[in-house]
């Protein structure tokens, strides 16, 4: 039969995007899009492919992609989908500004729920914007299930799962029987893999599913009075830049003074 696995895909600003064009929202409080490419965050990309590895070797009987946020989120889940996978979810936080990982693990609990016999939950280990790294370890506290961290591949194993990790001294060899969450960490094995054109174009007239936290049964502004942190300020650090020209028509003294100059700073 196969299991019936969700991925979360977070939207984030390409972390490709160069320093000098990251900006500060009006607020203070959170990075502004203006026209910079949002993509879905790399650790949850590499996740959707271990899902699409399952399905391929028949363990994965449905793979559902589930991100949550604004229209932002929908070109990720269309990726998903032309992917082959079958189902994209898209849950709406209006009335949650900034939601922090408990929360938002709590919103994300309440989408698995509403999926229905879920088996297994893939994310990344770690978005690519606030790089907190908490929010599939209290998904997995909100449904009572275990979670396997860093993991890099995996393969079915009689009833369950054969997962390989990321350790400290190399990598670590598991087994564990579903429902489960795993956290997803980047591996040759497991970079996306890419969609065809047509499924591309099939993609874009499939649906995705719109849930608003209402319809989750959750009730947004208990959830934000419940936060358990905010954001305050999100700030550039200061940069001084500084040029100094160093003349001379001799190669020597001009390599000498520069030389010396290194050393003042104390980078040589």
């Amino acid at each position: 039969m196969g299991w019936n696995v969700v991925v979360l895909l977070k939207p984030i600003l390409d972390p490709e995007l160069p320093a000098r064009k990251f900006r500060v929202a009006a607020d203070g409080r959170r990075p502004e899009r203006g026209d910079a490419p949002v993509v879905i965050n790399p650790f949850d990309q590499n996740a959707l492919e271990l899902a699409l590895q399952l399905k391929d070797k028949g363990a994965a009987a449905t793979v559902t992609a589930i991100s949550a946020g604004g229209a932002e989120a929908t070109d990720g889940l269309r990726k998903a989908l032309a992917l082959k996978a079958d189902r994209a979810v898209r849950v709406e936080l209006d009335g949650l500004d900034l939601p922090d990982a408990a929360t938002t693990a709590r919103v994300l609990a309440a989408a698995v729920r509403k999926v229905g016999d879920v088996d297994l939950v893939l994310a990344g280990r770690q978005a690519g914007d606030w790089d907190q790294g908490q929010v599939g370890y209290l998904l997995a506290e909100e449904l009572g299930w275990p979670c396997a961290a860093l993991v890099q591949q995996m393969e079915p194993a009689g009833d369950g799962l054969r997962l390989v990790r990321e350790a400290p001294a190399g990598r670590e060899v598991l087994e564990a029987r579903p429902p489960l969450v795993v956290t997803v960490t980047n591996d040759d094995s497991n970079v996306l893999r890419l969609p065809k054109v047509r499924d591309v174009m099939m993609a874009n007239r499939k649906p995705i599913d719109q849930w608003t936290v209402a319809d989750l049964g959750l009730d947004a502004a208990a959830l934000a009075d419940e936060a358990a942190s905010e954001v305050l300020a999100l700030r550039i650090p200061e940069r001084k830049t500084e040029c100094e020209m160093i003349e001379g028509d001799d190669p020597a003294a001009v390599a000498a003074t520069l030389v010396r100059r290194l050393r003042e700073l104390k980078v040589l």
